[in-house]
């Protein structure tokens, strides 16, 4: 039998991976490595749900698109005008005319609010924010959702667990690594397979952060000679390292890089070479008239991706909106906030959106599918000098499609500028414990952080049963 704590378990069938992680440096156990402990883990059985989430990079101008305030003064109401949509009383921006009419199958969140001034989608990514928003991203930050899916083993074994979509967040400005989609302290073997893009551009902007231009192209996953680390050499080495480690594993210190060796591993020799991930990726085998449907460039091409890799059984997908040089800043909009919006960032969001649940709807994934359509804050009421909106994480949105949740439903409401909840708050840490539980997942869970501390996956956070379809 296997004692821990106070426990006893006869079967390794009913030991936690928290429980593995502890025993996992007891020299007591010689031969009996973590690894071999992680592989004998169950696989929770869980609910067969997916999630895309949508990062409307920037922080998207919320009083511009989903929560208007026609009746303001001019100074925050902004150029647009509001038009009726397909829920009796709730209203949208004009710019939004194929959303407007699929807003009776969302849930609109009007109240995501915190204090983490920062552009990573870590709030919403993880339901954590703390005192660095300006730092990139540590080993020590919180795993994400998708991390958490990997590691309770959702998903087809032959499959990655997460994918990021086109590239992770800040590669277009230097490789700056944006906290958010990552394994954090659980480890490199719980990040996403992030695929590369290297997108081309029609026209040079007329103005430098501000003039966007759609980048064009689709991404790809790295091929195992673009993994870090991956040359035939150093495989060879790290396998036969790998093995001398197996036969005297002792120390628990040693299990992340061991962790990572695997992952590595298994990453560039089944994932990235199985049939099953190689069609997913593959965008040749969609018709012309649903790659049209979706828009033939970069954020199309992701969307549309992300769909074939949740059909496939992907658990989850997320779709970026990066900055690069010539796309501007995308929705951190300091300038020229209404020409971009009408011009670029609308249309591009009432195009790839309905595209995505149209498509979902007709392949009857949209219930198993959780769309969830947001940033990582809201904009200022009040419109600066330049025709910008500044930063305003006190009070934004989120749009959220298929997966559980109320069909034509609108949480939370604000003051009369948009500027706090007046109902309904919704915090990072509630808003992720959400989504654990509408995958089926107990927010209240543990997970071991690089010193053994028992973690919650949602910080704390409690579900929001009002936004559920079986509440």
């Amino acid at each position: 039998m296997l004692s821990i704590g106070h426990a006893v378990q006869t079967s390794s069938a009913n030991v936690s991976r928290r429980e593995l992680m502890r025993v996992g440096g007891l020299s007591m156990f010689g031969g009996l490595t973590l690894p071999r402990l992680l592989q004998a883990a169950p696989t929770p059985a869980g609910p067969p749900k997916s999630v895309i989430m949508f990062n409307l990079l920037g922080g998207p101008a919320h009083m511009d698109m989903f929560d208007m305030k026609p009746d303001a003064p001019a100074e925050v109401r902004g150029e647009f005008q509001p038009i009726a949509s397909s829920v009796p009383g709730l209203q949208v921006c004009e710019h939004l005319p194929k959303l407007a009419t699929l807003m009776h199958q969302a849930t609109l969140i009007r109240t995501f609010s915190h204090t983490f001034n920062s552009h990573d989608p870590l709030p919403f990514m993880t339901g954590y924010t703390d005192d660095r928003p300006l730092d990139q991203h540590k080993s020590s930050d919180p795993p994400d959702v998708g991390a958490i899916c990997q590691y309770l083993g959702r998903g087809p074994q032959d499959l990655p667990g997460a994918v990021c979509l086109p590239c992770f967040p800040g590669s277009g400005q230097k490789g700056w690594r944006r906290r958010g989609p990552y394994g954090g302290f659980l480890g490199k073997r719980y990040d996403p397979l992030f695929t590369l893009c290297s997108p081309t551009f029609a026209r040079e902007p007329a103005q430098q952060h501000y003039d966007p231009v759609m980048p064009l192209g689709e991404p790809a996953p790295p091929t195992p000679a673009e993994v870090p680390d991956m040359t035939e050499i150093r495989l060879d080495a790290r396998r036969a390292l790998l093995g001398q480690l197996d036969n005297a594993f002792s120390q628990v210190s040693r299990s992340a890089p061991i962790a990572t060796m695997d992952h590595v591993k298994q990453q560039a020799y089944s994932i990235l070479t199985s049939d099953k991930t190689r069609h997913a990726f593959d965008l040749r085998q969609e018709p012309d008239a649903i790659r049209e449907r979706y828009g033939r460039h970069l954020m199309g091409s992701s969307m549309l991706m992300a769909r074939r890799l949740v059909e496939a059984g992907v658990p989850f997908v997320s779709v970026h909106q990066e900055i690069f040089a010539h796309y501007g800043h995308a929705y951190d909009m300091h300038s020229n906030n209404f020409r971009m919006l009408k011009d670029f960032n609308l249309p591009l969001l009432d195009r790839v959106v309905p595209a995505l649940i149209e498509d979902l709807e007709a392949r009857g994934l949209l219930e198993s599918t959780l769309v969830v359509v947001m940033g990582e804050m809201g904009r200022t009421p009040k419109i600066n000098g330049s025709a910008g909106r500044d930063h305003w994480p006190q009070c934004g949105f989120s749009l959220l499609f298929g997966g559980g949740v109320k069909a034509g439903h609108v949480h939370g409401s604000t003051d009369k500028i948009g500027a706090w909840p007046t109902s309904h708050p919704v915090s990072p840490a509630d808003f992720v414990a959400t989504i654990y539980a509408l995958l089926g997942i107990d927010p209240r869970r543990t997970v071991p952080d690089r010193s053994g501390r028992p973690i919650p996956i949602a910080h704390g956070g409690e579900p929001i049963f009002d936004l559920m379809a079986s509440a």
